[in-house]
This record gives structure tokens, sequence and C-alpha cells, in this order.
């Protein structure tokens, strides 16, 4: 199984690959216009800019969480406007913490594009070596993306709801370890987690910023699954994104099929019916 990495060599390699798309995914969430302005001063060669908010979500409503999954026929649509097709191979790349590069990587394997890749140590890698950058903005031609979803992908509220206290499935919290007792939450309007869920923070994956190797990774998922198939395991964090980087690092594994509640905790904390749990 090939790995959902690639390091910036390999990205360096392919850059006179025609059906090579990059595209910056950076973001912050207390400053949503940050990871344009960071796109506009300096990005990857060729790389065009997809916006968290504006590309990679749909309308909030108040129930739905922070980063609404839109449907599969609106994400093609987009994608189609950004110049991808299906046969485009996309390489996504975020600051280089891994917190954002998951979110446009897992939405195309979700509606079928297996050629997605994410940047391993991302634009900070890149800059670390010495690679060269540009400010220019860059579009694409546009093109047609044909949505083919897989929907066992993803679970809803209500499919995440019914696992709990089943012993053969198990939720992992990406969120910081402060967050995820319930000590303190900056972002969403209750603080707490869902109950029985196991605590694992997304930079747990990294080391001087890049992935831990896929035997170490294997190891320490090993231990969380506890028997368990990669099927069974749940991802979630605050509003579905951050998630993303513990299935990519179990993908890396060799541990594949795990799944996202891409609602995650800004959605389930909207529903008062939900239970909640901290400590």
């Amino acid at each position: 199984m090939p790995s959902p990495l690639i390091s910036t060599q390999q990205l360096a390699d392919l850059a006179s690959d025609p059906e090579l798309i990059i595209v910056d995914t950076r973001h912050d969430l207390m400053n949503h216009a940050l990871g344009r302005e960071a796109y506009a001063a300096a990005h990857i060669p060729g790389a065009i800019f997809m916006s968290m908010d504006d590309d990679l979500a749909a309308p909030k409503n108040g129930r739905n969480g922070r980063h609404p999954l839109p449907s599969a026929d609106t994400f093609a649509a987009t994608l189609g406007a950004k110049g991808i097709n299906n046969d485009s191979t996309v390489v996504v790349y975020d600051q280089g913490n891994s917190m954002f590069v998951g979110r446009l990587w897992w939405m195309l394997k979700w509606l079928g594009r297996d050629k997605v890749f994410a940047l391993d140590g991302g634009f900070a890698q890149w800059q670390k070596e010495g690679r060269t950058v540009e400010s220019t903005v860059n579009t694409k031609p546009a093109a047609s993306f044909i949505a083919r979803e897989n929907a066992a992908m993803r679970l809803t509220i209500d499919e995440t709801a019914a696992t709990l206290g089943k012993p053969n499935h198990r939720i992992i919290d990406a969120r910081a370890p402060e967050r995820y007792r319930g000590e303190v939450e900056p972002v969403d309007p209750v603080a707490g987690h869902i109950p029985g869920a196991f605590n694992r923070p997304f930079p747990t994956n990294l080391r001087d910023g890049v992935f831990k190797p896929a035997d170490e990774l294997r190891n320490e998922f090993e231990v969380l699954l506890a028997g368990r198939n990669p099927e069974d395991i749940i991802h979630q964090c605050g509003s579905g994104v951050s998630a993303i980087s513990n299935l990519i690092a179990m993908e890396h594994a060799g541990l594949s099929g795990s799944k996202l509640y891409a609602g995650s905790w800004s959605e389930w904390c909207q529903h008062p019916e939900r239970p909640v749990a901290k400590g």
C-alpha cells in the first residue's frame, strides 16, 4: 500500500508532471485570513491556494460544527473550478505541523481520487531545505471533477453516537490534552470530550517536523487499537480537520481503513442531548 505522504524531494522530482497540482491549504484558527496572506507572501512554485473556510467547508448553521463537510457534488464543483480533474496528481501542504494538510487529502480520497499526497513537513520543510519559493498567485483552467463518493470513510453524529459503549469501536480525539480533558476551550462553546474517547494529540505523529517512521507509528497505534481492526477506529478533533493527521499516520503505518467523524467536537457539543465527559 503506497504511503499517503510525499517528501519534498519527491515533489521536486514531479515538477514537470503535467497532471501535477500543488495545493497550499495553510490556515489559522484564530486568524482566518492568515493562510491566504501567507500564500500571497511566498509559496511552493506553481501552487494554488484553497481556503479552509471558503473552499473546504460548507456554511455553518449552528448545529453542524465549525467546518461542515460540503456535499459531494458541491465539492466536486469546487475542485473543477480550481482546475482539479479525475486524472490530477494532487499534492497538498500546510505550514508544516500536519494540522490542516489532511483536510483536502481526505476529501479527495472521499470523492474517489487516489493520487493525492500530503507533503511531509509541509512548507516549513520546503523552506528549511532552501528550496525555491514564489509569490505569484496561480490559477488553473477550469476542469471537470466527477465525484465517486466513498460514504464508508465518514461517520455522522448519529453513527458516531451509536458506537458509544461498543467495545469493538474506539474513538481517538486528536486535540490538545487540556482541551480533551475539558480544562480549557478556546474555540468551541462547550469544554470536554466524547465519552470513551482516547486522546492522541496530532503533533504526536511528528518528529523534527516530519512524520515518524512507519514502523514506529504502527507500534504506537497498535497500542491504541488493542487488538481492534483499523476499520473500527473513529478519528475526531475539534472540527474534523486535525484528526486527519492521525488517520494519515495510521495509513502511513499500514493500518488502513479508519474512519472520520467529520463534525467532531464542534458539532457534538452543539447538540445538548449528546453526553459530555471531562477529565
